[in-house]
């Protein structure tokens, strides 16, 4: 992997953990605010969460690897 390729992956890495980031945070805001009433969010926001982990966490092992 040339230097570009790894700083574009780096990059990509540290988008992936800030949407990872802000998924969490709207979960979190979901549970410390707006429940028992908004309870039926929870399936849609903890998926955008888990997936938006999921997509960091493969990211990173690539980067992981590739370093």
């Amino acid at each position: 992997m040339t230097e570009e390729e790894l700083k574009a992956l780096q990059k990509q890495v540290r988008k992936a953990k800030r949407i990872a980031t802000e998924r969490a945070g709207e979960l979190h805001d979901l549970v410390e605010d707006r429940l028992p009433k908004d309870y039926e969010d929870i399936p849609a926001v903890a998926q955008a969460t888990y997936d938006a982990c999921q997509a960091w966490a493969e990211l990173d092992a690539q980067l992981q690897a590739a370093s």
